[in-house]
């Protein structure tokens, strides 16, 4: 199990760290900003493979639970301030791939091999040896490809319901100059509340929808598209752009990450809840800074609590994620996709900038970004499978042979 350095801490005085509540509210900021920035992308992936309302919101329920318990489990466990997440570029993927042979069934088979292979991957190092293999630059260039008609969403809207998505865009912009953290969070309150504001005045009730979370099971089925069109890639853009990164975080801040038990712990997690909807959780990137920098108290042997308060506002969370889903249903066509592609915009600059960001090997991302850019399916297979099997093999050509690589 491991342990976080003994690194110095500011003097307290005994019981004083029972009286700060900066890790209490570090943790409920994290769960806020992770669960408020993304949850639409998420919908968006699940609804593109196949997903009903209903499943998608279930879908979102048992991700909620699933993060929310996951963190409580490591956090505690470990007493390292561990913040798990769901897989964003992983929704994104889902909301380009579109429905797979077998349709939703086979999504959700998916999800639980997409669960199996994070597993194993704490469970067998060899499997983590050869996810290493894979050149950081392709991974980043399919990721981009993947995120860049979604990201193109809230430009498109534009042109079909202006009025409804400048709001969004203009809160979303000046949030970026004035704090960038809650830039998406508040493109999203505008979002619900311009969506409110055109039922209210078009009279247009919100029907049945369902407004207590309730679980939807769905039996898995298999086929080799759903493997080789979601599982394949959901894993190796889980695993480079969430739970690589989620490790350096925590590394930046001094902590060792418990590496075979986060895996363990996130690939049994989404495995569970695949048959609920549940594509894949991971190890927390970008909002692991909340929960382990400075903002969650200067007692750096403390801090893990901000990771257990955050599981637990997870939980409460999930109350409300059927009434959000049966909202932004009723939102005019375009505008769930609007507000993901806002929050795929960061992500989005920085998988094009790793990409190419080595001067010497730039053609294979190039291929590889554009490939999965281009929604190529082929033999039922979407693009994204097809872009890393393209840049690896442009890789293998075009790479010279390094002096000496033999002797």
């Amino acid at each position: 199990m491991a342990k976080s350095p003994a690194y110095p801490t500011a003097q307290q005085s005994p019981g004083q760290h029972k009286l700060d509540s900066r890790p209490v509210v570090a943790g409920i900021v994290t769960a806020l900003v992770g669960f408020t920035s993304s949850f639409a992308v998420v919908l968006a992936g699940l609804r593109a493979v196949g997903a009903s309302p209903a499943q998608a919101a279930s879908g979102l329920l048992a991700l909620t639970v699933a993060v929310g318990l996951g963190v409580l489990w490591l956090s505690w466990r470990s007493k390292v301030p561990v913040t798990l997440a769901w897989s964003t570029p992983g929704a994104a993927l889902l909301a380009t791939s579109g429905t797979v042979d077998g349709g939703w069934p086979a999504a959700v088979g998916a999800f639980l091999a997409t669960g199996v292979l994070i597993a194993m991957t704490g469970l067998v190092p060899a499997l983590g040896r050869l996810m290493a293999r894979i050149p950081a630059t392709l991974a980043q260039a399919m990721l981009a490809g993947v995120l860049l008609q979604l990201c193109l969403a809230p430009f498109k809207a534009l042109g079909t319901v202006p009025l409804f998505i400048a709001p969004v865009i203009l809160c979303w912009l000046l949030m970026m100059k004035l704090a960038p953290r809650w830039s998406v969070p508040a493109a999203l309150l505008v979002a619900l509340a311009v969506i409110g504001i055109s039922l209210a005045s078009g009279g247009t009730s919100l029907g049945d929808g369902e407004i207590l979370p309730v679980l939807a099971w769905t039996t898995p089925a298999f086929s080799l598209q759903a493997m080789a069109g979601i599982a394949l890639p959901l894993f190796v853009v889980t695993m480079a752009s969430q739970n690589v990164p989620g490790v350096a975080v925590l590394r930046s801040f001094g902590y060792d990450t418990p590496w075979r038990p986060a895996m363990l712990v996130t690939g049994a997690g989404t495995a569970a809840a695949a048959p609920f909807g549940t594509h894949a959780v991971n190890l927390a990137a970008l909002s692991a800074a909340l929960a382990a920098g400075e903002e969650a108290g200067p007692d750096r042997h403390r801090r893990w609590v901000a990771g257990f308060t955050s599981g637990l506002a997870y939980l409460v969370l999930a109350a409300f994620s059927a009434a959000l889903v049966t909202l932004v249903t009723a939102a005019p066509a375009g505008m769930l996709e609007a507000v993901a592609g806002l929050a795929l915009l960061g992500t989005l600059a920085g998988a094009v900038s790793a990409a190419l960001a080595d001067p010497e090997d730039r053609i294979a991302p190039a291929v590889t970004f554009l490939m999965a850019a281009s929604g190529l399916a082929f033999a039922g297979i979407g693009s994204a499978f097809w872009a890393l099997a393209a840049g690896l093999a442009v890789r293998l050509v075009l790479q010279p042979r390094r002096p000496g690589a033999a002797s």
